[in-house]
């Protein structure tokens, strides 16, 4: 199977890089052209361009910052899909927009899958990722083998559009415990607690997330840097909030938490670590949230092995 992958930043980059590293016949993208430059240099091939990539390919991949962005290549695209051709869209997107750009796919002979990533960069870069694949049965069946290279755990969603919706909602979640979790070490601090004590406190108790134990740790060393920006939280957060308004939900914290995010973006720039939020507390009481030990970026202790479909539990 020959396949394309458009998109090699923080998440893309990862993804492509397990393709690469177990040996797949790899063409890639981007529009940085260094990022592209290390691949190659690594024993990938030069994609060109999405066109030549999709006439080239069985599969094409995309892993991009925006829905207009993944509008944009899939557009250019196009002419050349056909029967037996994949769109795979694994960027984080807007559910109505990939069903439309997947209904253009499909039209014209191919197959479309969005197919989302959880689980932070570092497990991307192992292949240890969880990913949702909204898609028919079968066409999910031709793509399992692909996936089960690139994550860990594949949980087949339904039909196109659902993993998006589903993969926004966790983004939504993941925020709200950053947020809470900023609060509560920034309490413990006032209140005189040792952070090392009230992180382990948290980790082992009800409170505890994947949130807390990935980004506690790198707030607590004061690198605050999870490779993931406010401009792309706010990007999810909002497509959470158009989903609930879509369908008649009145949220009442999620546009508190759009509030508090975009204050963060004002105060330190678009492409700000969201890690950063905590210093939006620290300013305000003068207290130092970070205590020694703690790692200053996040590795994957998961040995690297080949993933598997996971189902619904109940």
């Amino acid at each position: 199977m020959k396949i394309g992958f458009i998109g090699l930043g923080n998440v893309g980059g990862k993804l492509s890089g397990s393709l690469l590293r177990n040996g797949a016949d790899l063409r890639v993208h981007d529009l940085n052209a260094d990022l592209k430059a290390d691949f190659v240099a690594r024993g990938a091939i030069d994609g060109e361009s999405p066109a030549q990539m999709m006439r080239a390919c069985d599969v094409v991949i995309t892993c991009l910052p925006s829905p207009a962005a993944s509008a944009a290549v899939v557009e250019e695209m196009l002419p050349e899909i056909g029967e037996g051709k994949i769109w795979l869209e694994m960027s984080t997107t807007d559910e109505a927009e990939v069903k439309r750009l997947g209904a253009l796919v499909i039209a014209r002979g191919g197959a479309a899958v969005d197919c989302p990533v959880s689980g932070g960069c570092h497990r991307a870069a192992t292949g240890n990722i969880s990913i949702f694949a909204g898609c028919d049965r079968a066409t999910f069946e031709r793509v399992l083998p692909l996936l089960t290279i690139m994550g860990r755990r594949v949980l087949h969603t339904g039909e196109i559009g659902s993993a998006s919706v589903l993969k926004v909602m966790t983004n939504y979640l993941a925020t709200g415990h950053l947020l809470m979790l900023c609060e509560a070490l920034t309490t413990m601090k006032a209140a005189g607690m040792d952070l090392a004590t009230t992180y382990e406190a948290i980790r082992i108790s009800s409170g505890t997330s994947f949130v807390h134990e990935t980004e506690s740790q790198l707030i607590l060393s004061g690198s605050r840097c999870v490779d993931f920006t406010m401009d792309l939280i706010l990007k999810d957060i909002g497509l959470f909030q158009q989903i609930a308004e879509r369908n008649g939900v009145p949220l009442e914290i999620s546009p508190m938490i759009i509030d508090l995010m975009r204050d963060g973006q004002a105060r330190y720039g678009d492409r700000a670590q969201s890690d950063r939020m905590i210093e939006r507390l620290e300013e305000a009481t003068g207290l130092d949230i970070t205590a020694p030990g703690f790692p200053t970026e996040l590795v994957d202790d998961e040995p690297e092995e080949r993933g598997a479909e996971v189902r619904p539990t109940f």
